[in-house]
């Protein structure tokens, strides 16, 4: 398994067990649709989440969540709508949060936030 892709599966590990200490029910991980991937999708009360998971080996690029920019955050809302659309959700009320880490020496500092965009 290559690197980064493995760091991506630990950071999402690590993220669906510290939202579900946090309350967060995980229902679907690594959703794909023909649109792209969603990382974690989760019901939080009776709040459903979508969930990126940025994980970074070091801050030289910034933290992770940094790199959840304005065309990502569409395309993520577009993926939310066809998950919607597929499960016949209708209205209902939806979040979108971020989960940073950076897992730098074998220590993982993660930051949760709560509707991110």
């Amino acid at each position: 398994m290559d690197k980064q892709r493995s760091l991506g599966d630990r950071g999402e590990d690590l993220a669906a067990v510290l939202l579900k200490k946090q309350g967060y029910k995980i229902m679907e991980r690594n959703y794909r649709t023909p649109l792209g991937e969603i990382d974690l999708i989760a019901r939080h009360g009776k709040v459903l989440v979508f969930i990126e998971v940025k994980t970074r080996a070091s801050a030289r690029f910034g933290a992770g969540q940094e790199a959840v920019h304005y065309g990502k955050q569409a395309r993520y809302r577009k993926l939310a709508e066809y998950y919607l659309k597929q499960n016949r959700l209708g209205e209902i009320a939806v979040r979108f949060d971020v989960v940073g880490i950076l897992w730098q020496d074998g220590k993982p500092q993660v930051e949760v936030i709560e509707g991110a965009f």
